[in-house]
Protein backbone atom coordinates (compact mmCIF):
# COMPACT_ATOMS: atom_id res chain seq x y z
CA UNK A 1 0.00 0.00 0.00
CA UNK A 2 1.52 3.22 -0.55
CA UNK A 3 0.40 5.59 1.59
CA UNK A 4 0.48 9.87 1.46
CA UNK A 5 3.93 11.59 1.86
CA UNK A 6 3.80 13.44 5.58
CA UNK A 7 2.93 17.01 5.11
CA UNK A 8 5.56 19.29 6.88
CA UNK A 9 3.05 22.03 7.79
CA UNK A 10 0.05 20.42 9.63
CA UNK A 11 -2.53 22.38 11.42
CA UNK A 12 -5.59 21.11 13.15
CA UNK A 13 -8.83 22.87 14.56
CA UNK A 14 -7.51 26.03 15.36
CA UNK A 15 -10.24 28.41 16.83
CA UNK A 16 -9.85 31.79 18.38
CA UNK A 17 -12.48 34.15 19.57
CA UNK A 18 -12.80 38.09 20.51
CA UNK A 19 -14.97 38.06 23.36
CA UNK A 20 -18.13 36.27 22.16
CA UNK A 21 -17.07 37.04 18.56
CA UNK A 22 -15.67 33.88 16.79
CA UNK A 23 -13.29 35.06 14.36
CA UNK A 24 -11.18 31.40 13.54
CA UNK A 25 -13.51 28.26 13.39
CA UNK A 26 -11.58 25.21 13.38
CA UNK A 27 -9.68 25.91 10.99
CA UNK A 28 -7.34 23.07 9.54
CA UNK A 29 -4.82 22.96 6.66
CA UNK A 30 -1.80 20.99 5.48
CA UNK A 31 1.18 21.82 3.47
CA UNK A 32 4.43 20.07 2.11
CA UNK A 33 8.09 21.27 0.82
CA UNK A 34 7.42 23.91 -2.17
CA UNK A 35 3.71 24.66 -1.71
CA UNK A 36 2.37 28.07 -1.63
CA UNK A 37 -1.16 28.52 0.07
CA UNK A 38 -3.04 31.57 -0.36
CA UNK A 39 -5.96 32.94 1.82
CA UNK A 40 -8.01 35.45 1.30
CA UNK A 41 -11.29 37.33 2.51
CA UNK A 42 -12.71 40.35 3.43
CA UNK A 43 -10.82 43.04 5.47
CA UNK A 44 -11.63 41.80 9.16
CA UNK A 45 -12.94 38.09 8.36
CA UNK A 46 -9.67 37.10 10.29
CA UNK A 47 -6.75 36.75 7.75
CA UNK A 48 -4.13 38.46 9.87
CA UNK A 49 -5.22 36.46 13.54
CA UNK A 50 -4.50 33.28 11.67
CA UNK A 51 -1.35 34.34 10.56
CA UNK A 52 -0.18 35.41 13.87
CA UNK A 53 -1.12 32.45 15.28
CA UNK A 54 0.64 30.55 12.78
CA UNK A 55 3.74 32.56 13.46
CA UNK A 56 3.41 32.34 17.21
CA UNK A 57 2.50 36.50 17.68
CA UNK A 58 -0.66 35.09 19.20
CA UNK A 59 -2.09 31.60 21.34
CA UNK A 60 -5.28 30.15 19.60
CA UNK A 61 -8.06 29.60 21.89
CA UNK A 62 -7.96 25.58 20.79
CA UNK A 63 -6.35 23.29 18.08
CA UNK A 64 -2.87 22.18 17.28
CA UNK A 65 -0.17 22.40 15.10
CA UNK A 66 2.98 20.54 13.56
CA UNK A 67 5.64 21.94 11.93
CA UNK A 68 8.70 19.98 10.50
CA UNK A 69 7.68 17.14 12.97
CA UNK A 70 7.87 19.59 16.20
CA UNK A 71 4.71 21.45 17.98
CA UNK A 72 5.51 24.85 18.01
CA UNK A 73 3.14 26.00 20.70
CA UNK A 74 4.83 23.70 23.00
CA UNK A 75 8.63 24.83 21.55
CA UNK A 76 8.92 28.21 20.31
CA UNK A 77 12.31 27.89 19.29
CA UNK A 78 10.36 26.13 16.15
CA UNK A 79 9.00 29.72 15.08
CA UNK A 80 12.58 31.26 15.59
CA UNK A 81 14.74 29.01 13.56
CA UNK A 82 11.76 27.76 10.81
CA UNK A 83 9.23 30.64 10.46
CA UNK A 84 9.84 34.02 8.74
CA UNK A 85 6.84 36.20 9.75
CA UNK A 86 6.19 39.73 7.47
CA UNK A 87 2.76 41.27 9.44
CA UNK A 88 0.74 43.74 7.45
CA UNK A 89 1.68 46.36 9.96
CA UNK A 90 5.21 47.50 9.63
CA UNK A 91 7.88 45.92 12.42
CA UNK A 92 10.66 48.03 11.76
CA UNK A 93 12.18 50.58 14.20
CA UNK A 94 11.52 54.06 12.63
CA UNK A 95 14.19 55.21 13.79
CA UNK A 96 17.12 53.07 13.41
CA UNK A 97 18.95 52.60 10.13
CA UNK A 98 18.16 49.77 7.37
CA UNK A 99 21.30 48.20 8.07
CA UNK A 100 20.66 48.44 11.88
CA UNK A 101 17.14 46.72 11.45
CA UNK A 102 18.59 44.03 9.25
CA UNK A 103 21.21 43.07 12.19
CA UNK A 104 18.04 43.36 14.35
CA UNK A 105 16.81 40.42 12.49
CA UNK A 106 20.55 38.50 11.99
CA UNK A 107 22.29 40.42 9.56
CA UNK A 108 26.00 40.25 9.92
CA UNK A 109 27.88 43.39 8.25
CA UNK A 110 30.80 41.43 8.42
CA UNK A 111 29.57 38.54 6.07
CA UNK A 112 27.61 40.73 3.73
CA UNK A 113 24.95 38.66 2.10
CA UNK A 114 24.86 40.55 -1.26
CA UNK A 115 22.39 38.82 -2.91
CA UNK A 116 19.77 39.02 -0.35
CA UNK A 117 21.29 43.20 -0.69
CA UNK A 118 20.99 43.10 -4.63
CA UNK A 119 17.37 41.26 -4.83
CA UNK A 120 15.51 43.45 -2.41
CA UNK A 121 17.83 46.81 -4.02
CA UNK A 122 19.26 48.11 -0.34
CA UNK A 123 22.56 48.64 -0.90
CA UNK A 124 22.18 52.21 -1.35
CA UNK A 125 19.88 52.72 1.32
CA UNK A 126 21.66 50.46 4.22
CA UNK A 127 22.69 53.75 6.03
CA UNK A 128 19.55 55.40 5.68
CA UNK A 129 16.55 56.20 8.70
CA UNK A 130 13.83 53.91 8.41
CA UNK A 131 11.75 56.94 9.14
CA UNK A 132 13.10 58.99 5.83
CA UNK A 133 11.90 55.66 3.44
CA UNK A 134 8.72 55.58 1.40
CA UNK A 135 6.06 52.96 2.04
CA UNK A 136 7.52 51.09 -0.91
CA UNK A 137 10.71 51.24 0.75
CA UNK A 138 9.57 50.04 4.17
CA UNK A 139 8.70 47.12 2.33
CA UNK A 140 11.07 45.92 0.62
CA UNK A 141 13.33 45.86 3.75
CA UNK A 142 10.73 44.04 5.63
CA UNK A 143 10.45 41.41 3.44
CA UNK A 144 14.59 41.14 3.29
CA UNK A 145 14.25 41.01 7.04
CA UNK A 146 11.83 38.18 7.10
CA UNK A 147 13.88 35.61 4.43
CA UNK A 148 17.20 37.02 6.04
CA UNK A 149 17.85 33.52 7.97
CA UNK A 150 16.62 31.51 5.16
CA UNK A 151 13.29 29.52 7.19
CA UNK A 152 11.91 26.68 5.94
CA UNK A 153 8.68 28.65 6.47
CA UNK A 154 7.14 32.04 5.26
CA UNK A 155 4.32 33.49 6.46
CA UNK A 156 3.55 36.48 4.77
CA UNK A 157 0.06 39.04 5.38
CA UNK A 158 -0.06 41.40 2.10
CA UNK A 159 3.70 40.62 1.11
CA UNK A 160 3.33 43.17 -1.65
CA UNK A 161 1.46 46.05 -0.60
CA UNK A 162 2.36 49.50 -0.94
CA UNK A 163 5.04 48.21 -3.59
CA UNK A 164 4.74 49.27 -7.27
CA UNK A 165 4.11 46.96 -10.01
CA UNK A 166 8.30 46.31 -10.96
CA UNK A 167 8.96 45.39 -7.41
CA UNK A 168 6.15 43.08 -6.97
CA UNK A 169 7.24 41.32 -10.44
CA UNK A 170 10.58 41.44 -8.76
CA UNK A 171 9.28 39.59 -5.20
CA UNK A 172 7.27 37.51 -7.01
CA UNK A 173 10.23 36.20 -8.84
CA UNK A 174 12.26 36.00 -5.55
CA UNK A 175 9.45 33.86 -3.85
CA UNK A 176 9.03 31.87 -6.99
CA UNK A 177 12.91 30.71 -6.55
CA UNK A 178 12.20 30.00 -2.60
CA UNK A 179 9.50 27.84 -3.44
CA UNK A 180 11.25 25.19 -6.00
CA UNK A 181 13.81 25.42 -3.60
CA UNK A 182 11.62 23.73 -1.57
CA UNK A 183 10.51 26.53 1.05
CA UNK A 184 6.77 26.74 2.05
CA UNK A 185 4.67 29.91 1.97
CA UNK A 186 1.15 30.64 3.45
CA UNK A 187 0.30 34.18 2.57
CA UNK A 188 -2.85 36.23 2.75
CA UNK A 189 -3.29 38.70 -0.39
CA UNK A 190 -5.66 40.71 -2.89
CA UNK A 191 -3.46 39.70 -5.70
CA UNK A 192 -5.18 37.88 -8.43
CA UNK A 193 -1.57 36.85 -9.55
CA UNK A 194 -0.54 35.84 -6.37
CA UNK A 195 -3.79 33.47 -6.05
CA UNK A 196 -3.83 31.51 -9.06
CA UNK A 197 -0.07 29.72 -8.82
CA UNK A 198 -0.75 28.70 -5.56
CA UNK A 199 -0.87 24.89 -4.74
CA UNK A 200 -3.65 25.75 -2.48
CA UNK A 201 -6.52 28.52 -2.29
CA UNK A 202 -8.80 29.17 1.01
CA UNK A 203 -11.43 31.87 1.68
CA UNK A 204 -12.05 32.63 5.64
CA UNK A 205 -16.14 33.60 5.90
CA UNK A 206 -17.74 33.90 9.12
CA UNK A 207 -14.81 32.31 10.67
CA UNK A 208 -14.49 28.86 8.29
CA UNK A 209 -12.34 28.10 5.51
CA UNK A 210 -13.60 27.88 2.09
CA UNK A 211 -11.14 25.89 -0.29
CA UNK A 212 -11.16 27.55 -4.06
CA UNK A 213 -10.81 25.51 -6.75
CA UNK A 214 -7.76 25.96 -8.86
CA UNK A 215 -10.55 26.71 -11.86
CA UNK A 216 -12.41 29.32 -10.15
CA UNK A 217 -9.28 31.23 -8.73
CA UNK A 218 -10.18 34.66 -10.75
CA UNK A 219 -11.04 37.27 -8.32
CA UNK A 220 -14.23 37.40 -9.65
CA UNK A 221 -15.38 33.74 -8.95
CA UNK A 222 -14.11 33.80 -5.94
CA UNK A 223 -16.48 36.53 -4.86
CA UNK A 224 -19.16 34.60 -6.16
CA UNK A 225 -17.97 31.15 -4.63
CA UNK A 226 -18.09 32.94 -1.01
CA UNK A 227 -21.05 34.81 -1.82
CA UNK A 228 -22.67 31.04 -2.93
CA UNK A 229 -21.22 29.45 0.09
Amino acid sequence: ICKRPVKMIEVKNISKSYGKRLILNDISFKANYGEKIVIVGRNGCGKSTLLKILSGAMAPDSGSMNYFGKNPIKDAGVFKNDCGYLPQENPLIEDLSVLDNLRLWGYDRNKPDEVLLEQFELGDILKQKVSKLSGGMKRRVSLASTVIRHPRLLILDEPTAALDIYYKEDIAGWLGRYQKNGGIIILTTHEESEITGANYCYAIKDGNFIEIEAANRSIKNILEEIKNH
